[in-house]
Parts: C-alpha cells; structure tokens; sequence
C-alpha cells in the first residue's frame, strides 16, 4: 500500500470506530464533543482531534488511530494498516452532548468566564444539586464557596476550580444532573479543598467524591482533599509530586471501588515511592464517596424517623396513663399524634 492511501485511511476511518469494532463502549455521560470517553471493563480510552487523536488517561499511550491498532492489538504497523482498512465504511454510535459552555462565552478568557459566573447561594441551581442531589452538608458547601472553588454553571451545574500551586484557576470540572464535562481551554491540574500546608493528601477522582469524603471526615485537620478530575495529565502528576515531596507527608488513593479506582490507586502509589512518602488506600464502601454519603444520610435520616416515632408513642403512652374514665377512651381520636397507638378499633369502642 502506498503512502499516500495510507494516509486516505487515516481521513476515512476514525479513532472511535477502532474502539468500538474492539468491544469498547461511549461513555456518554464523561465524554464532550473534543473529548469522547470509550469504556472496556477497566480500560479507558480518550478519543480527541474529531477522531484523529487519541491517549490512554491511565497511562503515556498517545497517538493517531495506526498507533491506537498497535496498541490494542499489539500488532505490527502494516498489519495493523490492514485492520484500519478493513474499517472503511464502518458507522460509530454518536451520542448528542451539550456545549461546554454557552456560545456566547467562547470568545472570553478562562479567568473571565470564571470570574462572570455567580457564587452558588441557598436556593440557586447549583446549591440545590450539591445539597439536595449530592447530599453535600450546607457547612462544607459555605467553606468550599468561601475558599473560591465553586461557581453556578449552565444547565444547572455546578464549576469545581481546579487551581495550581499559586492559586490561580486553570480551569473546573463542570458537573450537573444531566452534564459532565471539564472547561473548554482549561487545564487539569487538582481540585484542592482543606488545609494548607497538609500532611495528609487524599486524593479523589472528581470534586464532588473529594467534596464527600471531607463531608464524611468532618473537614479532618491537616488533611487536603483532591481531585483529579478523573485524568492523569503531566501537569496532574507534577503538582502531586509536590505536595507528596514535603515533609513527613501520607497520600491516601482515596479513589472508586472499582478497575479504574485501582489503576489510579496504583499511580498513587508507585508516584509515593518516587517521593518517599508513605502511603495508603481508602477503598469507599459503596462504589464512589458520594454514593457513600447518600447512603450514610439516607440511614442517618431513617434513623431519626425511628427514633422520633419511638418519642412520639412513649408520649402517647404517657399521656393516656394520666386520663382516666371515659376521656382516655376518646383521647386517641382528639389527638392525632396519637391516632396509631394500639389500634384506633380497640380504643374507641363502647
């Protein structure tokens, strides 16, 4: 085959459509139109360039879609030209997504789109998803928003800064009941909330898990909660490499319950080893923090809904011993707090 049909392949069939002729699946709730996320069990690839380009999150792979063969299929580069051409002709699922951001912010600067977006306040769309969906306590919403990490977004989302050594913005994972995405420009470095300097780095996979777990630990002293945006960038693994570098300091991998929470636990700790940190995993018991949070608020509130109910009938109790004659009978009927106690049949009858 000459080069130049070579090079008509690469036009005519596309990153996806490699990855989903080899059993990998869209991703449509972390994918955006630059960036299409494909899932095979634990194995995640990052299709970019309008289907041009792609790179393995978890690891250094990168490339054009003759790379990506030899990388699935550990083949060589004409055999896998013969792969690709097989393709010609072959249709990809497109899934819709929504902008990243509204058009008429495309033309404004990352540090103005930021600063044009209101803070989340009691009520707004974004308090009501990290409160009411999330089940994010009030107190650590306030520090978050206090601390400038947190923006109302579009669509009812809600922006995460992700910020640099310095402070300074680089970009925000935008998250909402119906939009995932990461900001159009931005760059991936950490989501950062706690304390600073820390000895104690727990690193997350998305603001909300990070947001959770400090929800969960009550904000523990000492402790920074991270997030990685659920990437693995150069610029990522830097800024970890810094703050692990200090003294006398523990990385917790506090990541999923699942293949792509191990992988990333498994970064965290070859990048301690590095560094010369201690180290450590903090496995969630449900799949990710915030699906732990849930849990432990749905159990705390059906907690209190017994224990309350158990309050109510020994007052009712109480209060039935000290009627006497025919009142105690009607007494269940007058109160209505009371209509359940042993059976309204066997109270009220003459």
């Amino acid at each position: 085959m000459k080069r130049r049909e070579i090079e008509a392949l690469r036009d005519e069939v596309s990153c996806a459509a490699v990855l989903e002729q080899a059993g990998f699946a869209i991703d449509a709730k972390e994918s955006t139109r630059r960036a299409v996320k494909f899932r095979r069990g634990g194995e995640i690839i990052i299709v970019t360039h309008e289907g041009r380009g792609w790179f393995d999150p978890l690891s250094d792979a990168k490339g054009d879609i003759f790379g990506l063969v030899q990388h699935l299929d550990h083949v060589s580069f004409l055999q896998g030209v013969e792969k690709i051409a097989d393709l010609v002709g072959f249709k990809i699922s497109a899934p819709e997504w929504q902008p990243r951001i509204p058009n008429d912010q495309l033309d404004l600067s990352l540090r103005d789109r930021w600063q044009a977006r209101r803070r989340p306040w009691p009520g707004s769309s974004a308090w009501r998803y990290l409160h009411d969906e999330r089940c994010l306590p009030t107190a650590l919403i306030r520090t978050a928003i206090k601390r400038n990490l947190l923006r109302e977004g579009p669509h009812g989302s809600i922006w995460a800064a992700h910020t640099n050594q310095a402070g300074v913005v680089t970009g925000w994972e935008a998250r909402g009941p119906q939009y995932r995405g990461f900001a159009s420009g931005g760059a991936k470095i950490l989501y950062r909330l706690g304390s600073r300097p820390a000895v104690r780095l727990a690193v997350t996979e998305a603001a909300i898990d990070a947001m959770s777990l400090a929800a969960i630990e009550g904000l523990r002293d000492g402790t920074l909660y991270l997030s990685t945006g659920g990437g693995w960038s150069p610029t990522t693994a830097a800024a970890l490499g810094e703050l692990a570098s200090r003294p006398n300091v523990q990385l917790v991998a506090a990541t999923d319950a699942n293949p792509q929470g191990d992988m990333f636990a498994e970064r965290l700790r070859a990048l301690a080893d590095e560094t010369g940190c201690d180290w450590t995993r903090l496995r969630p018991p449900e799949e990710d923090w915030n699906e732990t949070l849930k849990a432990a608020t749905e159990q705390s509130k059906e907690r209190r809904k017994g224990e309350s109910g158990k309050e109510e009938n020994e007052q009712c109790r109480m209060r039935a011993a000290r009627v006497k004659g025919g009142f105690a009978r009607l007494k269940p009927a007058l109160d209505p707090a009371c209509r359940d106690v042993g059976g309204s049949e066997g109270v009220m009858k003459d």
